[in-house]
């Protein structure tokens, strides 16, 4: 296995565990709880980051390319619209 796999498996696994961790923040009562999770979840979250500046550091990683501005308030526009009832 490469090093560039690993990366890749690593960014993937701790991206999945981001999603996990906001799942279960959203599903407790449990206020104790609740913050021990958005504490891990920011741990993870500080992992994920440095994990990604090694990918783009090592050209593992290439994001895409910016959106332009009338794409974005094209997006802002569609996502800010009154939905109907």
């Amino acid at each position: 296995m490469t090093e560039k796999t690993m990366v890749a498996d690593t960014l993937v696994g701790i991206n999945g565990e981001l999603v996990r961790y906001g799942e279960m923040i959203t599903q407790t009562e449990n206020q104790q709880l609740k913050q021990t999770l958005k504490q891990m979840r920011n741990q993870c979250e500080m992992s994920q980051e440095e994990i990604y500046q090694i990918a783009r550091a090592k050209s593992y990683y290439v994001p895409a390319a910016c959106a332009k501005p009338e794409e974005v308030a094209h997006v802002r526009s569609i996502l800010t619209q009154p939905t109907m009832k």
